[in-house]
């Protein structure tokens, strides 16, 4: 394990409880019977959100997971770009062995080529010599570091030209609860003592925890009470655990010289998703974007975490347009057949933000257009298959004009990049 600069008492903490308990607790034996899906750092995620759908597939893609403990993201990136023959690489970096010998393990058990592991901290990158990267992930870590702006702005210093990053920090009403439960058990069993003492501490007072606690009320952290003695000791017994809401996540990235692209999902910032009522939505549409997101936050209580891709200031790049014949519209994830199923007769789509279920209203072609996305169809090739069902090609722009902002902001439906 080696001793990163910038480091306190906190952090010294930090570094010997995920050498003890590497968090996610990870089985590499799972790997053959799942991969773990999330943001940041899918690959179309990366393609539309940072890039735009405007860099070339064929152009290699330099990444650095900052941060990547037992591999989730690095993982998941690696195999999508394996799957789609994208050339490039992946660097992952932790200063944790243990952590870096699951990830390790796992890449092994997917034959993966296209990814590489060094043990050293984030914040001595200049040290490590790694070069510029195309994409930064640090997911998870900003908030548990000694100086966040620090990091942050050393991670901005090695973007390539016209790169960008995925960040995930953590966020203070979703985690009603943690920060009390850690308070007393920081008087309970203080940082100084063996993390296996402290583990021990958390589990008795978990079994014994009053029907009154806030924790009790909060269904969002599934992961971590059922993740094992990792999860447990992420949740509750962290040396160094910030929370930021949206304001100051978005202060953080302006100081480090970033700006976001998108919030992740774009819809979950808007209120008008969740405020059916006219007068509100009209308040709402007063608002700018920054006002929106934080109303969200306050209202809705259960973002946990704040997910955001970022790039160099004046630096973000318009997608194509969406109306174009030659555009190619893509799943993110769940194919669009799927996707169509959830699609009620009255053309509501329940979308859940998290713990919160929203309806959303979308055009009633949509659930016959949703199909045919296979990400290789032009937009053009939509509408002539649409046009043999029996819908116009003004109904069918119509109803796409409407229909893929949507979408868009759901996460749901993206654009293609060229060849």
């Amino acid at each position: 394990m080696t001793t990163p600069s910038g480091t306190d008492a906190r952090d010294t903490e930090l570094a010997a409880q995920y050498e003890a308990y590497p968090y996610p607790e990870r089985d590499p034996r799972d790997e053959a019977k799942r991969l773990l899906i999330g943001s940041p750092s899918h690959l179309r995620e990366i393609d539309y959100w940072v890039f735009g759908a405007r860099r070339a597939r064929h152009q290699p893609l330099k990444a650095l997971v900052a941060g990547c403990g037992t591999g989730d993201g690095a993982i998941m990136l690696a195999v999508q770009m394996a799957r789609a023959n994208r050339p490039g690489e992946v660097v992952c970096v932790d200063r944790s062995r243990h952590a870096l010998d699951i990830a390790q393990a796992r890449a092994k058990a997917r034959a993966l080529s296209n990814i590489r592991f060094i043990e050293g901290s984030i914040t001595d990158l200049e040290r490590l010599d790694l070069g510029l990267f195309d994409y930064i992930d640090c997911c998870g870590v900003l908030h548990h570091l000694p100086d966040p702006d620090a990091a942050l702005k050393g991670l901005e210093a090695h973007l390539a030209p016209g790169g960008g990053m995925g960040l995930m920090v953590y966020a203070p009403y979703g985690r009603t609860g943690v920060y009390m439960i850690q308070e007393a058990l920081e008087q309970l069993t203080p940082f100084s003592e063996p993390p296996a003492t402290r583990l021990d501490v958390a589990k008795r007072v978990m079994r014994h925890l009053p029907v009154t606690a806030w924790l009790r009320e909060n269904g969002n952290f599934g992961d971590h009470l059922s993740g094992g003695n990792a999860g447990l000791y992420d949740l509750l017994l962290n040396p160094r655990d910030r929370a930021y809401d949206i304001g100051a996540f978005l202060d953080l990235i302006d100081r480090a010289g970033l700006e976001s692209s998108c919030l992740m999902e774009p819809a979950r910032y808007d209120p008008e998703f969740f405020l059916p009522d006219p007068k509100l939505r009209a308040r709402v549409e007063g608002l700018d974007w920054r006002e929106k997101a934080k109303v969200a936050e306050c209202l809705t209580g259960n973002m946990a975490t704040h997910v955001a891709y970022v790039v160099r200031k004046g630096e973000r790049v318009t997608p194509p347009d969406y109306m174009a014949a030659d555009t190619v519209p893509i799943m993110r994830e769940i194919p669009g057949s799927e996707l169509a199923k959830h699609i009620g007769p009255d053309g509501i789509l329940p979308f859940s933000f998290g713990t919160l279920v929203v309806p959303v209203p979308l055009p009633q072609q949509a659930r016959s257009i949703l199909p045919l996305i296979d990400g290789e169809r032009t937009l053009g090739d939509i509408a002539a298959c649409m046009a043999e069902r029996g819908l116009s090609e003004n109904r069918f722009h119509k109803t796409w004009s409407k229909m893929f902002p949507i979408l868009e902001r759901l996460n749901r439906v993206l654009l293609r990049p060229p060849a």
